[in-house]
């Protein structure tokens, strides 16, 4: 198999950056194909660990290729610290790295309208990380956005820049309320310092990834957030900006849809969820403490404490068919160890009436009431269990039941944040 893709299942933070790794190594390039620095991976390899926030985790393996796609938003310092922070520790990026000229860019303005947005929204914000990326995919919407092709002529970057400037500063006084007033000058000369620290990287991206799928080469397509964080298929308005599901990975990365072989999906034994939405399954008590505790539920890019609750299967069988997945990988069953019984959610309820579908509304998500089925939990610890036949009885129970109701074969399951802490049941190349 030439071309796999991996996406996240849920509201994001499942473990994909742990899985890219381990995929990478049998890829040639690994291929980010939406979002920003609003994103986080975190990989940890003989106890050291890396949280990346642009850069595929395959970017930790010796001459694995990575490249950062067409359909991404990228701030330059952003960028430039990452690559500063892999040679720091080593690792050589020249004629591995690759980005787009067509990327759009995330300035200054950006992050002051993020926030001036969020805090006229008040009660109602989305929670968003404050990095601009939805700004940014806003101009890019609006075709006032700057490419990183555009800094090629200066001139012209500069004409854009003030006009994009004079607009914001409108934006921010009269729509927000937030007075704020930018630099032409200094964001201008900024840019163009950070520009020639990484043009060395940045190369016509959709020709060398299809040339190079047209050769045989290993792709693997990485997702950053999850599906129900889809800007077109999630629980709108509070999703990404971005086609975060194996929607987006056509157009991120300007290859066709036929050359994508394999998607599969990524899930965690539980539930979370960063930022405000709804989430039905959401335990406000001891249980979901328990679970954050266990599970170190905090935001690799914020901080942020996440939200936990139990496994949502009704919200799973919606990703599973809007990506088409042709298997599942299964993460952080170790934190289930703790407990003597698992619940787990299989269908929603309202007034009443069991749910056909999926709601489309948030409004309507926030109305129902999770319907759930109990399986005995096991007791005992997975973290060290290399093989699918050594685990508890009750776990594997717990993974067939999931196989069952989606109708998808898991194909891996980690146990733990550790490379070697895995159980491959069948290889996803």
């Amino acid at each position: 198999m030439a071309t796999v893709a991996v996406v996240g299942t849920q509201w994001g933070d499942e473990g994909k950056g742990k899985i890219v790794d381990i995929l990478s190594q049998n890829a040639d390039y690994i291929v980010r194909f939406q979002g920003g620095n609003n994103a986080g991976h975190t990989v940890v390899i003989d106890g050291n660990k890396y949280i990346l926030h642009l850069l595929p985790s395959g970017i930790l393996h010796e001459g694995k290729k990575c490249l950062l796609g067409n359909g991404m938003v990228i701030d330059l310092e952003g960028l430039l610290n990452e690559i500063e922070f892999m040679k720091r520790v080593g690792v050589k990026l020249e004629g591995r790295l690759f980005v787009s000229e067509r990327a759009h860019l995330i300035f200054p303005y950006h992050k002051e309208l993020d926030a001036a947005s969020e805090r006229l929204k008040g009660d109602g914000k989305v929670g968003t990380t404050l990095k601009g990326i939805g700004p940014a995919y806003k101009d890019k919407a609006g075709r006032v956005g700057i490419r990183i092709a555009d800094l090629e002529d200066p001139e012209e970057f500069k004409e854009k820049l003030k006009w994009n400037v004079r607009e914001k500063e409108l934006t921010l006084k009269y729509v927000y309320n937030y007075p704020v007033s930018f630099s032409v000058d200094k964001i201008y000369s900024t840019t163009l310092k950070l520009y020639e620290k990484v043009k060395d990287f940045v190369c016509d991206t959709v020709s060398l990834l299809n040339r190079e799928i047209d050769l045989g080469k290993k792709v693997l397509f990485e997702g950053a957030q999850a599906t129900l964080l889809d800007i077109d298929v999630g629980t709108y308005p509070f999703v990404t900006s971005s086609n975060s599901s194996a929607l987006g990975i056509a157009s991120g990365s300007g290859v066709s849809p036929k050359k994508v072989e394999k998607v599969y999906g990524i899930a965690k034994a539980y539930t979370t969820r960063v930022g405000s939405g709804p989430f039905p399954t959401e335990l406000k008590d001891k249980v979901g403490e328990l679970l954050r505790a266990r599970g170190h539920e905090f935001g690799s890019t914020t901080g942020r404490p996440r939200r936990c609750g139990w496994l949502d299967l009704f919200a799973l069988k919606f990703s599973v068919m809007v990506n088409d997945l042709d298997g599942l990988v299964i993460t952080k069953l170790d934190v289930l160890d703790a407990f003597d019984q698992i619940k787990v959610c299989v269908g929603y309820e309202v007034n009443g009436e069991l749910l056909e579908n999926f709601p489309s509304t948030a409004k309507e998500l926030e109305r129902v009431r999770p319907v759930y089925e109990t399986l005995p939990g096991w007791r005992k610890e997975t973290t060290k269990v290399k093989s699918l036949k050594d685990l508890p009885p009750e776990a594997k129970n717990f993974l067939r039941f999931i196989e069952d109701y989606l109708g998808v074969p898991i194909y891996m399951v980690s146990t733990g944040p550790q490379r070697d802490e895995t159980i491959e049941i069948k290889s996803l190349w």
